[in-house]
């Protein structure tokens, strides 16, 4: 496993794995232990970026002990306010938790797997410790990743987790890709991305169990109900072609966030559309709410696992591969 030079996102930790007929390859940063590429063979499985530039929108970080928003950056603790950083100024938010910009330091690496760890220590709007560890794994069809948070203080904890892939398949334009989100329930919200309630999918534009065109829709949303199969749900990207990116996550995660945006650098000079599909174990304001937060006991653990996988067929909803569909 190769180490490269620091970038703004810190240390680059390149993974391999390499079979006859197949090579899978990430790399991973240091900061925010974010996944910043995924390939297997020749297909890019992420848009890329700059080295010289910081990872654009989150992308690949892990989101802990929140994912997605907190509304003013203020909760209550057992009767106790607290204030949390705002992060998203334009919105009035605190977003994505506290690791995002944190340096992760390696435990444990192999060729093509690494074991990354921080701590999340008591501050103000947060007043816990937590032990975070994420380990990225390559399989034969792109990456496992799995998730330990654990409660290194002495009192109870909330916690919740997400994080942020942005994927691509190969060479094929973001806009000409079909998203399939295998849910049933939109989580509705205010001008400020804040849960106000959730509607059933059926006979709605949030309907894209059966897959929706890139290039017709403009989202920064959640869904929840997810269609679960076996030990968890998928959600995919699929080309013209057939070929097609997943992301399939366990049953601990039962939100998926899929976020748009036309404005993703790809170099210096180029703006390009990505998407990314984000497993998240609870919903935006989940400190507020409640709805999917964890409470970890002090010295309990809570672990939870997703992946990427590409596939040279369709794959539908449920993770079952199908021809490609004849235009």
């Amino acid at each position: 496993m190769a180490v490269h030079p620091s970038s703004p996102a810190g240390r680059q930790y390149e993974l391999v794995a390499a079979a006859p007929g197949r090579r899978v390859r990430a790399v991973i940063n240091e900061t925010g232990a974010a996944l910043r590429q995924l390939s297997v063979d020749d297909v890019e499985l992420t848009p890329s970026y700059a080295d010289d530039v910081p990872p654009p929108f989150f992308c690949g970080a892990v989101l802990a002990p929140w994912p997605n928003r907190v509304r003013d950056g203020r909760w209550t603790h057992e009767g106790r306010p607290l204030q949390l950083e705002i992060t998203e100024p334009e919105l009035g938010n605190a977003l994505h938790g506290l690791l995002y910009d944190t340096p992760y330091r390696p435990i444990e690496r192999t060729p093509a797997s690494i074991r990354l760890g921080a701590q999340v220590s008591a501050q103000p709007g947060y007043p816990f410790r937590l032990d975070t560890e994420v380990t990225y794994a390559l399989t034969a069809d792109g990456l496992a990743v799995n998730h330990r948070l654990h409660n290194a203080g002495a009192d109870c904890t909330p916690v919740a987790l997400g994080a942020h892939p942005f994927l691509a398949v190969g060479e094929v334009p973001a806009e000409q890709l079909i998203v399939t989100v295998s849910a049933g329930r939109h989580i509705d919200v205010d001008s400020r991305q804040i849960p106000v309630g959730s509607t059933a999918v059926a006979g709605t534009d949030w309907d894209l169990r059966a897959g929706r065109p890139v290039s017709a829709l403009r989202l920064d949303d959640t869904w929840t109900d997810l269609m679960m199969t076996g030990a968890g749900s998928t959600h995919t990207l699929t080309a013209p072609d057939g070929r097609a990116v997943s992301l399939w996550a366990d049953r601990q995660f039962g939100y998926v966030h899929v976020f748009i945006t036309r404005e993703f650098p790809c170099d210096s000079d180029h703006l390009i559309t990505a998407v990314a599909i984000e497993p998240m174990t609870a919903p935006a304001n989940a400190l507020n709410s409640g709805a999917g937060l964890r409470w970890l006991a002090p010295g309990d653990s809570w672990s939870m696992s997703w992946a990427i996988r590409y596939h040279e067929r369709h794959v539908d909803g449920t993770g079952a591969l199908r021809a490609p569909r004849r235009p």
